[in-house]
């Protein structure tokens, strides 16, 4: 039960890792849309994607899910992931979804914050960026 209550991570770095698979999985599932025609042209019907560059905005959000979903899920590039994740989701809270983050289109700014931990925090536990960049001893890559 003092574990519980203390201010020390339980599991931290296999707790962020889950967190960041979960994330890119999520990702990768909305992303994978890129590869659905019907859909990708109903989304180009949405009132802000109106204009002569509909497809390439739909297009190039979709598939920058995709890569950031890749990216995040195995744990490759995960900053760049991040970054992606960021501004591809906040592009849809704050120009898609008109910035109603606090009431409305919660979903699409969650994703940003969860970027937000993982640019902070890194990759975690079970990531090709812990085996290809190892801490030297004193903890710093």
């Amino acid at each position: 039960m003092k574990q519980l209550f203390s201010p020390s991570p339980i599991y931290g770095q296999q707790g962020l890792a889950i967190v960041r698979m979960a994330l890119g999985a999520l990702m990768i599932y909305h992303g994978i849309e890129v590869f659905n025609a019907e859909l990708m042209k109903s989304y180009m019907e949405w009132e802000a994607f109106q204009g002569a560059n509909a497809a390439m905005l739909v297009y190039a959000g979709k598939s920058s899910e995709l890569l950031a979903g890749i990216s995040i899920f195995f744990g490759l590039a995960t900053r760049f992931g991040a970054l992606l994740t960021m501004g591809t989701l906040s592009y849809v809270a704050f120009v898609v979804g008109q910035g109603r983050f606090w009431y409305e289109d919660q979903h699409p700014f969650m994703f940003v914050l969860f970027g937000l931990l993982l640019l902070f925090t890194g990759p975690g536990s079970w990531s090709i960026d812990g085996l290809l960049f190892k801490p030297n001893e004193q903890g710093s890559v």
